[in-house]
């Protein structure tokens, strides 16, 4: 779906962006891939990494809806990727989580419509479903900027959904990679927030393959969330260091014991497909579809009263050898 055609990824120097990237180099001819992110340093440490005629590289923030919207033209597809991530960073500084997570997506929203973008996909969090801190909250606010978009297209081609998932296998800032540096410190013991803490592990070429089907499979207003496997901390220090001793530390400020990704409160509005769920927007838009099939023309079924999609009361936890395999990626690097 993206031969000859023009994607846009703001936040393009990212963990995702990357592979996302290099992904649709390898699966598909685009006209342009277009890196949208406001450090020089890592554009210019990712043009050596990959070299392509089509890649163009944009300095630029999503906070400036003047340079966002010069950065669009001619694009037909938008992955939103950039966001401040931190959960206590956001905690200790609000308004600059607000300003990138609340304003950025308001200008991306304004950017796509200004240039009639055909597709628009934000990557979402399980941190925005029935959010505790300020990091969620933004993402949910967000979100529901996304899927409002769609009624600000009225019978225009631009449509807007959003792909929610849960932690990034190895990802910058991930507990994974954490663990790793204080093992290669020599540390003695690992510090676990609370034994009982779960979070939805995500691969990265499963987020970005994830992300191209949310593209084939969107109408527009679609909150997708994949089915993925749940670990627990404790699982997750065995896998980095086998055996090495552990210390409670508590909880940091903002963070919850189990993630969300499907709120019971939204049970009324989530489809169940085979490999994923559909949370369907509250709202009604101009060009109303029914959600319980999709672009592909894959047929969903409505979950049950009740139904929440939680970390802790997942149907598949991963063991520490299934997450230590995890951490390998395909392509034979460590995550």
């Amino acid at each position: 779906m993206f031969d000859d055609k023009t994607i846009l990824v703001t936040g393009g120097t990212g963990s995702f962006g990357k592979a996302f990237i290099r992904t649709v180099l390898g699966r598909f001819s685009p006209r342009r891939l277009i890196v949208y992110s406001r450090d020089e340093l890592k554009q210019f440490e990712m043009q050596q990494e990959i070299a392509s005629p089509v890649m163009r590289y944009f300095l630029g923030d999503v906070r400036d809806a003047d340079r966002l919207s010069l950065a669009m033209k001619g694009v037909d597809f938008v992955v939103h990727a950039a966001a401040l991530k931190q959960v206590p960073a956001a905690e200790y500084n609000p308004m600059e989580c607000v300003k990138t997570n609340v304003n950025g997506a308001s200008n991306v929203v304004a950017a796509a419509l200004a240039n009639d973008v055909e597709k628009v996909v934000a990557l979402s969090t399980d941190k925005a479903a029935n959010p505790i801190n300020l990091y969620g909250a933004t993402k949910l606010c967000s979100d529901k900027i996304f899927i409002a978009a769609n009624n600000l297209a009225g019978s225009g081609r631009t449509r807007f959904s959003v792909v929610r998932y849960g932690n990034v296998v190895g990802s910058r800032g991930s507990v994974i990679p954490f663990f790793r540096r204080l093992v290669a410190q020599g540390a003695t013991e690992l510090p676990l927030t609370d034994p009982r803490m779960t979070r939805f592990l995500i691969t990265l070429p499963q987020g970005v393959d994830f992300v191209i089907q949310a593209f084939r499979r969107m109408w527009g207003g679609e909150i997708f969330v994949p089915k993925i496997p749940s670990a627990r901390i404790g699982d997750i220090a065995e896998a980095v260091a086998p055996g090495l001793a552990t210390k409670v530390i508590g909880i940091r400020p903002g963070e919850k014991l189990h993630e969300v990704m499907c709120p019971a409160d939204d049970c009324r509005m989530t489809i169940e497909f085979g490999d994923h769920y559909v949370i369907a927007p509250s709202i009604a838009f101009v060009n109303q579809v029914a959600h319980d099939v999709n672009a592909l023309g894959e047929r969903g079924n409505p979950v049950s009263d009740g139904f929440e999609y939680s970390s802790g009361r997942n149907d598949r936890f991963l063991a520490a050898e299934e997450i230590r395999e995890l951490m390998i990626t395909p392509s034979g690097r460590e995550g």
